[in-house]
């Protein structure tokens, strides 16, 4: 469970990326090291940043400049992908369009999924069957958003298998059973500047409503020179998660909070852009297999009193009923 926490720790995680698929891994004193501070951050914040994590910072750059060049076209270039529920609810929609515990957030965003075939996993999946809705300009946008999600996957799963270690868990039964074939979701995201104050008295201000995520691990790319993304602690005092160079910041999600039986929280947060000028962020999320059956883990019950605090959640079933209330349009 969160504490008080005033600040959001740092992890240099460079030990656990360059030795995690060892096989002596366990008895490495720098991954101990690192996997030690992920524990203590799942713990008590939820929250963390990742230095170290080997992606090069010019593609995490160039990667966000892109997303600038693509909200920055017109309306009428931006709604040729238009997000609907015929694709698949993946592609674009415009500020307002989604939603947030019934409240329009101030954003604007290109929603991508894993890629899913009718029947795949009999019909759990078939709102979300479809392929994803690629800009055409800028030009090779496709291209670089499929390398940096490559990047993201693999990265995602070291720090996974950090987390694991952590509990005390087989990495390999982990990665069988619950993210052996994981889904993954990419969130390309633009928040307009601030509000005048004359404008906040009649339109809601928050680019992002106060909510937890979904699935595992998120890995949070923003810009560098924006502080907007508010964590809440124990006390229910909004900390800021500012922009720190080179770092992702990263959170875990509701199914590691089901699978730790609430040992590692999945904590609130939000997003309120202050700045005058317009903000981008790119959110990948690291799922579980897609019909993974997510229940406490045995180590984890007993880590926690001998209870199970959560029923079993399908994690394809929890996604679906999450994104068919999210959009408006």
């Amino acid at each position: 469970m969160s504490t008080d926490f005033q600040s959001i720790p740092i992890i240099d995680i460079s030990a656990l990326v360059a030795k995690c698929d060892d096989p002596d891994v366990n008895e490495d004193k720098d991954v101990a090291h690192v996997v030690k501070q992920l524990d203590q951050a799942c713990r008590e914040a939820g929250f963390f940043y990742v230095k170290g994590h080997g992606i090069p910072d010019s593609l995490i750059k160039e990667v966000r400049d892109i997303t600038h060049k693509f909200f920055d076209l017109p309306y009428e270039e931006k709604i040729k992908i238009k997000l609907s529920d015929a694709t698949g609810y993946r592609g674009y929609q415009r500020v307002g369009e989604n939603i947030t515990k019934g409240i329009p957030d101030r954003h604007e965003a290109i929603d991508c999924y894993r890629e899913l075939k009718k029947g795949e996993y009999e019909d759990m999946a078939d709102p979300l069957v479809g392929s994803n809705m690629w800009p055409t300009e800028p030009s090779n946008f496709k291209k670089l958003m499929e390398e940096y999600l490559a990047l993201c996957t693999d990265l995602s799963r070291k720090i996974m298998r950090g987390i694991v270690l952590a509990l005390g868990g087989s990495v390999d039964e982990f990665e069988g059973k619950i993210a052996g074939d994981p889904f993954w979701v990419l969130r390309i995201i633009g928040y307009p500047g601030a509000l005048s104050v004359d404008e906040k008295l009649l339109k809601n201000d928050i680019g992002c409503g106060a909510h937890t995520d979904y699935g595992l691990l998120t890995l949070v790319n923003q810009d560098d020179d924006k502080t907007a993304l508010q964590v809440r602690n124990l006390s229910g005092e909004w900390i800021s998660a500012a922009p720190i160079p080179g770092t992702f910041v990263c959170n875990i999600g509701d199914m590691l909070k089901i699978l730790t039986n609430g040992l590692y929280e999945s904590t609130l947060h939000r997003v309120i852009n202050n700045s005058p000028r317009y903000r981008v962020c790119v959110a990948y999320f690291y799922e579980t297999n897609f019909n993974a059956a997510i229940s406490p883990l045995d180590m984890c019950v007993k880590k926690s009193g001998g209870n199970k605090k959560f029923e079993t959640a399908v994690y394809g079933e929890h996604l679906v009923g999450k994104v068919l209330t999210n959009f408006t349009y």
